[in-house]
């Protein structure tokens, strides 16, 4: 999960509704999947183009759209014509730097939100930007990959299981954003797990790479902060939203989605809390270690700062110095220097300074 910044530089000098698209090709071709579901029936199947989905719109059921892979810029363009979007939501869904909001059109109400969840390879997120669309009776959801958290909407879908198959579509649209929360959860799991490694590092043995990793964790929980905090003003207007898109009942459950955010930045901001600490640790550990060393190497030193005086004493070259006659000179002076070394080191351990 590394946050990066789309080049803005082809849309510099442009119009408004410029649609270009301004992000990573995440997928070889733009998908179109659909899946068209009511009380006592469920049609899903794949269309090559979206013009293709228009004959949906007058149903009486639920049709939920998702296009994978945002490049084909051609096929965003027909929303337009097919289901009447404006060209600035058309911008914003090409656009995949957005941050999380929500707008209501009257006919339909424009979500951005950021998808994260873990990749199979271990450690390393995904992140993406998801939009939604939704309508009267059918909900559009785009993707930068094909990859998703959905399959068990989908599954649910299938099996008739729960409330999907019996309500509308804007508890559809709860269902994809309440997944999507409940998988921050589980990265917040996985940082949690990293973060306690990282302390018993800094107890044991720290080096320069702990520094490393816990500002690179720090960079995962500022990316994470940064989609998760929009997302609560998202959810919020949602539920207090006046819109005939959201019946009263989903409102309930907008709810309880707000109060899974609310959580989620309040485990945020504990960790970032704890990292913080954790880089002040790391330093005085740093510092006491190197506080002893230089403790090591002053009492090394000051032992032999009386040593080297009596040893450059006698390495004068005069003639006329008595104790270089005495046969018992040198070692005399031996054992004055270890006398001086022992009373020295007695009398640091008295000063508990060893």
């Amino acid at each position: 999960m590394t946050p990066t910044i789309k080049k803005r530089s082809e849309k510099a000098g442009l119009p408004p509704g410029t649609l270009i698209h301004l992000g990573e090709r995440r997928s070889e071709r733009t998908r179109i999947t659909l899946l068209d579901y009511g009380e006592d029936h469920c049609e899903e199947g794949e269309v090559e183009r979206i013009d293709e989905c228009s004959r949906y719109q007058d149903r009486p059921s639920v049709t939920w759209i998702n296009v994978s892979g945002l490049h084909q810029v051609d096929q965003i363009e027909q929303l337009n014509q097919c289901f009447g979007l404006h060209p600035l939501v058309l911008e914003d869904i090409l656009n995949t730097d957005q941050r999380p909001k929500m707008e209501d059109f009257g006919t339909y109400i424009y979500i951005v939100l950021k998808m994260i969840y873990p990749a199979d390879s271990g450690s390393e997120f995904i992140t993406e930007q998801v939009s939604l669309i939704l309508g009267p009776r059918y909900l559009i959801s785009f993707q930068e990959s094909e990859g998703d958290v959905f399959e068990p909407i989908r599954e649910r879908v299938r099996n008739g299981k729960g409330r999907l198959r019996k309500l509308g579509a804007d508890y559809l649209a709860h269902a994809l954003l309440d997944t999507i929360v409940d998988h921050y959860f589980i990265i917040l799991e996985r940082l949690g797990e990293q973060e306690e490694e990282l302390e018993e590092v800094l107890t044991k043995n720290p080096t320069p790479r702990t520094l490393q990793a816990i500002h690179q964790l720090k960079r995962e929980m500022i990316f994470l902060r940064k989609s998760v905090w929009p997302l609560r003003e998202v959810i919020s207007g949602l539920e207090r939203a006046e819109s005939p898109l959201i019946q009263t009942s989903t409102a309930v459950y907008l709810r309880d989605i707000y109060d899974h955010t609310i959580q989620v930045i309040d485990n945020l901001e504990t960790f970032r809390d704890m990292l913080s600490g954790m880089i002040d640790i790391y330093l005085s550990s740093i510092s006491n270690r190197m506080n002893e060393i230089m403790k090591v190497l002053t009492i090394i030193a000051t032992i032999f700062i009386p040593l080297t005086f009596i040893v450059g004493l006698y390495g004068m070259n005069f003639k006329y110095m008595p104790e270089l006659e005495s046969p018992w000179g040198y070692p005399a002076v031996l054992v004055l220097m270890l006398g001086v070394s022992v009373f020295m080191l007695l009398y640091f351990k008295r000063k508990k300074w060893l």
